[in-house]
């Protein structure tokens, strides 16, 4: 057994798949401290600069003061403080929905939900380019799962009419390796068309989009009502930590009677809550943020254009640079850490074979010299490190 595990290492290795971890000595930020350099980063998902923000820090700290380091049980136990409970309703309040519920994790959300709704008598319909979190959800519920090319609505109407029972249809808001916005508003039609469920992970879409960032939703128009479950997790755009549900009230009190991740799970400490609602204020109300974050991604989408850089089809701050084999993602990684750039390369399996890629992030705190330098540094990568054959 331990010798497989040996081998599958080297293997992994052989193959440019071997995966490290990065590790900061400084807070979140455009710039950070990893090894002892400073280096300008563009892969964090702290979209609008917000985790190491004072007042969300200052209502952390303060939070920690008035309830403690943890919150010591499950909701359903003791762990259900005045600050989740107040956070709830503020994030119902901000997305538009009748209710919203806590989680500790995003992953832990999306299991909960899926294997609550259905069973081995159900079906999920879900993109095939989904977070790992929807796709495992989809497996461990026991239903069956019908899977569809990216954004195939056709297919997925054909299966819908094809099939018996309950569904639930499974996608990513923006999705998070290519940084495109699934067509919820298509979605929402089927599902109601069809009787099936709409869970929206808007992850990555939750506010960065619509005019008040309240993500994918309202860039569609759509507010979190039946058919349609909205996940949102706060670790992002909010900078802090954790996911909730938001939907119509009646959901909401079955998840908290059914959802395994929610009911046998310690609840987020306090104290992160707190912080939470902080954060939550200041996405509503400093729209520039988003702005900021709207022209940084003009901005390098517009110098990449003039590089001949091969771009997907992103308005969001997520950009990837498709370069094709592991190997290629590593080697242009590695070169613009040498320039003093932090840029993650993404590879198999958390993107398809061939896809290998630079996951090229933004924030709203990143300026426009910043954007340029990193402009700068891709020109003076090898061509055959930048642009696929």
């Amino acid at each position: 057994m331990l010798n497989d595990i040996r081998d599958e290492l080297l293997r992994l290795r052989a193959q440019h798949l071997y995966r490290t971890r990065c590790v900061l000595e400084s807070a979140q930020g455009t710039e950070v401290r990893v090894g002892g350099e400073t280096l300008l980063s563009f892969c964090s998902n702290d979209y609008l600069g917000l985790a190491n923000d004072a007042r969300v820090i200052a209502a952390l700290r303060d939070g920690a003061d008035r309830h403690g380091a943890g919150s010591g049980a499950s909701h359903l136990v003791t762990g259900h403080s005045v600050a989740h409970h107040a956070l709830e309703e503020e994030l119902a309040a901000f997305v538009g929905a009748e209710r919203a519920l806590l989680f500790s994790t995003g992953y832990m959300a999306n299991l909960g939900v899926v294997s609550a709704l259905l069973d081995r008598h159900g079906t999920v319909f879900e993109d095939k380019l989904n977070h790992a979190s929807l796709i495992d959800a989809a497996r461990l519920s026991g239903a069956t799962v019908q899977r569809y090319a990216h954004g195939g609505m056709t297919r997925l109407e054909a299966l819908l009419g094809a099939s018996e029972g309950a569904g639930l249809i499974l996608t990513d808001g923006v999705f998070s390796m290519d940084g495109d916005v699934a067509n919820v508003a298509r979605l929402a039609a089927l599902a109601k068309q069809h009787g099936a469920w709409l869970l929206v992970d808007d992850a990555h879409g939750l506010g960065v989009l619509g005019a008040h960032g309240r993500g994918t939703l309202e860039h569609f128009g759509l507010q979190p009502q039946a058919p349609l479950i909205l996940l949102g997790t706060l670790g992002k755009a909010f900078g802090t930590f954790g996911a909730f549900i938001a939907g119509d009230a009646d959901l909401i009190d079955y998840l908290v009677q059914r959802a395994r991740t929610y009911i046998y799970t310690t609840a987020l400490p306090p104290a992160v809550a707190e912080a939470t609602r902080a954060s939550l204020c200041i996405v509503a109300e400093e729209g520039w943020r988003r702005e900021a974050l709207n022209a940084r991604i003009a901005q390098f989408r517009s110098g990449a254009v003039q590089l001949g850089l091969k771009l997907l089809d992103s308005p969001t701050p997520i950009q990837p640079l498709i370069l094709g084999e592991a190997q290629a993602a590593l080697a242009a990684s590695e070169a613009l850490r040498a320039r003093g750039i932090l840029v993650a390369a993404i590879r198999p399996p958390t993107v398809p074979a061939g896809s290998a890629r630079l996951r090229i992030t933004f924030s709203a705190l990143h300026t426009h010299a910043q954007v340029e330098r990193l402009l700068e540094a891709l020109a003076a990568l090898p061509a055959e490190n930048v642009k696929p054959a």
